[in-house]
């Protein structure tokens, strides 16, 4: 995750089918919004339909741009003063949010900086093992060596079995899918893949967000991705096992871009809702979210640093990301989320300090009251939380915890794993996944030649080039990122074994995916001690985490490490 991301309270059902005629909203007397042309979202009041809610935004001044009827979210625009409290105060209304501004160049082209947890090695200057050349045995990919995390899961056996369906959909919610990687391609579903983002070049101060827009209309195709987060958790769940690069835990399931994040790896209210929305009408069958929406890490009720305006903005989005979340729930999507990398136990959150993230610079520090608060869409409705263990199986230094949002744990890598041995601070250590050249030049590893730079080297970024010319590019990140996408393979597995055709579509229930996936999971009991400290990796003390709970279930593991294989020898009994 960029820098990541079970259970909140029950919310309204999304309006949808049937809604009962209200009474039309009065316009409101008042001063009138004022200051430059603002993005805003707009959530209608639990009864109300989205068309009340769209007068209402007309009437406080502002213009309807898109409506999500299936949760009845609104994005318009509208003067950047004044227009939120006004629309709020209609009873058509729950809440507005302010999105971004419109229309503004970047000071300079300055590609924002990577994530610090998920590239702790590309700035440690370790060498990765030599590329080697292809020789894949039957069932693997030459460099399905390379992927401990494969093996892990068992991916590696229950191939056998069951490789996956690719009547099994998977959405991949993240910054877009490298459609033209040649271990993404022959999975890839273009059809039922959507963008639902636009560039933005720059915040309102003038600060580079994802850049210039490399498509006209500031809108990319459904096959790009210029982040490679995306790219890197697609090829985990289900890079194909084609005898070329490497092989995902799912190798024959279909891949779905729902994209929602931005270039630069921010994941926006509308963007989001429309993606997770999108996939219980698409007919998705599970979906890996490895993000928080921005921009705040924690969005809380009414927290004592946060102007009203703020506490508007976090109120309306746990209410949004939750109507969205049940209403894909209702459509039959296992949704698997990533339970973030601040080093926290959920439970008992750590001050936050890094929000309001957008526009940069506003970040202040505030105290985080668990119990009205949450990070979103880890702590939301029917999601299924993942932990990240290094390949020692030891819980990662940077991943959350906690018995109150956990589910399952799986490997996200560690790079600072294995101290006082030959395996501490090595590349090897972290999730190697497909790599978009695009974002592999943009980032010094590839040049335009198509070489892997020394700088790619020392990152241990590997090159793969079949006898038809085909090149493709794998780069290590580490991240419960990296660890949900194992799970979410494991979940599009169980679908493929268990699910059922009913009325012309192919699928499975997703609570009773979710008790397979925690069912079999490989119980794994808390260290002992119970406490661990990370000093020796070079940590501070705010690393510490405790462990507990039983081998049955605790905070470090949850109900255990995903384990494709006993899911599908031992599923059955899960399902009911």
């Amino acid at each position: 995750m960029r820098r990541s991301k079970l259970l909140v309270a029950a919310l309204a059902v999304p309006l949808i089918g049937g809604i009962t005629a209200v009474a039309a909203p009065v316009a409101l007397a008042g001063p009138q919004p004022t200051g430059p042309a603002t993005e805003f979202t707009v959530l209608s009041a639990e009864g109300q339909s989205p068309a009340a809610a769209e007068q209402a935004v007309r009437d406080a001044g502002g213009t309807v741009v898109h409506t999500n009827t299936a949760i009845g979210l609104i994005t318009a625009t509208a003067p950047a003063q004044g227009f939120a409290e006004l629309v709020s105060a209609n009873t058509a209304v729950e809440g507005a949010a302010k999105a971004r501004p419109i229309g503004h160049a970047p000071k300079n082209a300055e590609r924002p900086a990577p994530d610090v947890v998920e590239k702790e090695g590309q700035r440690a200057g370790k060498k990765a093992t030599p590329q080697q050349k292809p020789a894949a045995p039957v069932g693997l990919d030459p460099l399905d060596e390379k992927l401990w995390g494969l093996k892990s899961v068992r991916s590696d056996m229950s191939r056998t079995d069951q490789p996956g369906d690719k009547r099994v959909k998977v959405g991949v919610i993240d910054t877009g899918v490298d459609a033209s990687h040649p271990d993404i391609a022959p999975n890839f579903d273009e059809a039922t893949s959507r963008n639902f983002t636009r560039d933005i070049p720059a915040d309102e101060n003038g600060n580079v967000v994802d850049g210039p827009c490399e498509f006209r209309g500031c809108v990319d195709p459904v096959g790009h991705d210029d982040g490679g987060h995306g790219t890197h958790v697609a090829g985990t769940i289900a890079a194909a096992a084609n005898g070329f690069g490497l092989s995902g835990v799912a190798p024959n399931v279909s891949l779905v871009n729902l994209r929602a994040g931005q270039d630069s790896g921010s994941f926006f209210l509308q963007s989001v809702v429309d993606a997770i929305t999108y996939s219980g009408d698409a007919g998705v069958d599970v979906t890996n979210m490895s993000f928080y929406v921005d921009p705040w890490l924690y969005n809380c009720d009414s927290n004592a640093a946060d102007s009203p305006e703020q506490q508007r903005e976090q109120r309306t989005t746990t209410k949004a990301v939750n109507r969205a979340l049940k209403y894909a729930h209702s459509k039959g999507v296992t949704q698997v989320t990533s339970l973030g990398n601040q080093h926290t136990d959920l439970g008992a959150p750590q001050p936050d300090v890094t929000s309001p993230n957008f526009p940069s610079g506003n970040e202040k520090e505030r105290d985080i009251d668990n119990a009205s608060c949450v990070s979103l869409p880890v702590e939301g409705a029917h999601t299924i939380g993942v932990s990240a263990f290094g390949p020692s199986q030891a819980k990662a230094d940077y991943s959350n915890y906690g018995t109150e949002q956990i589910s399952v744990s799986a490997p996200g890598g560690y790079f600072r794993d294995g101290f006082g041995t030959d395996w501490f601070n090595t590349n090897e250590n972290l999730i190697l996944s497909t790599y978009p050249k695009n974002v592999a030049i943009a980032e010094g590893m590839v040049d335009e030649a198509g070489n892997v730079t020394p700088e790619g080297v020392e990152a241990g970024v590997q090159k793969q080039t079949a006898a038809d010319g085909r090149v493709g590019y794998y780069q290590y990140l580490q991240g419960t990122s990296m660890a949900s996408p194992h799970a979410t393979g494991v979940a599009a597995v169980i679908v493929s074994q268990f699910g059922k055709a009913k009325r012309g579509e192919f699928g499975m229930a997703p609570d009773a995916v979710q008790r397979v996936l925690e069912g079999t999971a490989a119980k794994i009991a808390c260290p002992v001690p119970g406490t661990v400290d990370y000093i020796d990796e070079g940590r501070d003390e705010s690393f510490t985490a405790t462990c507990t709970g039983t081998p049955q279930f605790n905070g470090f593991y949850g109900h255990g490490a995903v384990d494709a294989y006993s899911a599908i020898k031992h599923g059955k009994q899960f399902v009911k």
